[in-house]
This record gives structure tokens, sequence and C-alpha cells, in this order.
């Protein structure tokens, strides 16, 4: 049976073990917060968006998360600044063109703020000016960046961004940087 961690991955952290920048500093990766050997991300999440990462010790598992042509789901929560109306949800759900290409019709709805939110370090910038809203966007597919420039597009840009699930894994209340064992069939 293959073994999976489910991990809250937090903001500012590379989702890869080892730092092979450039930038002279080291920066923050998994290895900060799991130490258990065998076990590989089964997909990324960029280092400026936070929450839920697969790891097993099952290439073949892996392969089946990380691969668009398997279509598992990925949701996420997503903080825009602006306001959605029904012509932007509706682009989002029909797909939009991105320098790549098309994306695939994405389910995109707005949501209530999440309660609770964990704070982030460093905090979302606040304008008095421009109001911000949530969305609740689910891929099939894995576009480098794909949420973040889905909702540009539209005229939404992306504050912040939390991944909440991936097929059946389910990030719940696992605090930032927190992680747990799960099943290679759920949570």
């Amino acid at each position: 049976m293959s073994r999976v961690i489910l991990l809250h991955k937090p903001f500012g952290v590379l989702s890869q073990f080892t730092d092979k920048g450039t930038e002279g500093t080291p920066r923050p990766t998994l290895s900060a917060f799991i130490d258990v050997p065998g076990f590989y991300p089964a997909g990324r999440l960029d280092k400026d968006s936070e929450g839920l990462m697969v790891l097993t010790d099952d290439g073949k598992l892996q392969a089946r998360i990380a691969n668009p042509r398997h279509k598992m789901a990925k949701t996420y929560l997503v903080q825009v600044e602006g306001t959605p109306d029904a012509q932007a949800l509706d682009a989002l759900r029909r797909g939009v063109p991105l320098k790549d290409g098309m994306t695939k019709p994405a389910e995109a709805s707005q949501i209530d703020p999440p309660d609770p939110l964990w704070p982030r370090d460093p905090p979302v910038r606040f304008r008095k000016t421009v109001p911000d809203a949530w969305l609740q966007i689910t891929l099939r597919e894995g576009k480098n960046r794909q949420v973040r420039r889905m909702t540009a597009h539209v005229g939404l840009p992306c504050l912040r961004l939390i991944r909440v699930q991936i097929g059946q894994w389910r990030l719940n209340q696992l605090a930032p940087g927190a992680w747990r064992f799960g099943t290679d069939n759920g949570p």
C-alpha cells in the first residue's frame, strides 16, 4: 500500500526538498517541515501560494496525482482584487485564453471569506479604495500559475491563493507547516 503525507505548505516555501536557486540566499523548502525519507511531492504549488500538498512514496500514485491527463480535481480558495461579476465568473467557467493555450472549463463561484483563516506573513496588501472578494475555483488541469493567470485575465488580480483539496484529499484544519499521514485512497 502506498504511503501519503498531507502537508499544509506555508506561503514562501518552495514545493521541493532542495533549493537550487541562484539567488545566493537559501530559500525555505519542504525539508524544513518533513524529515521522512522516501517521500516526493505529487505536483507543485508556487512559492507565493499556500495550502495542500500531497507527497507519496509511490511513483505511480505520484504520476496519477500530478499528470494533467488524469484530470484529478484541485480546488483553490482565491482572494482577488475587485468584485467579480457574472461575466468574469462565466469566462472562468468556460475557459480563458492564456499565452500557452485555452484553459479547460473550471468550476468557479464567489464565496464568503473563509473563516477561520490563518494570518499570512507577509500580510496580503489592503487598499481601502479597492474591494476584494473570494472565489472557489476547481481545475482539472495544471498550467503554470494557472489560477493567477486566469483571474488576472478576467480583471481580478490574485491577492492570495490557497489550495484546499486535491482529488479526495482535503486540507481541513491542518495548520501552516503541519503535516499528517493519509492513505492512497483518501484522507
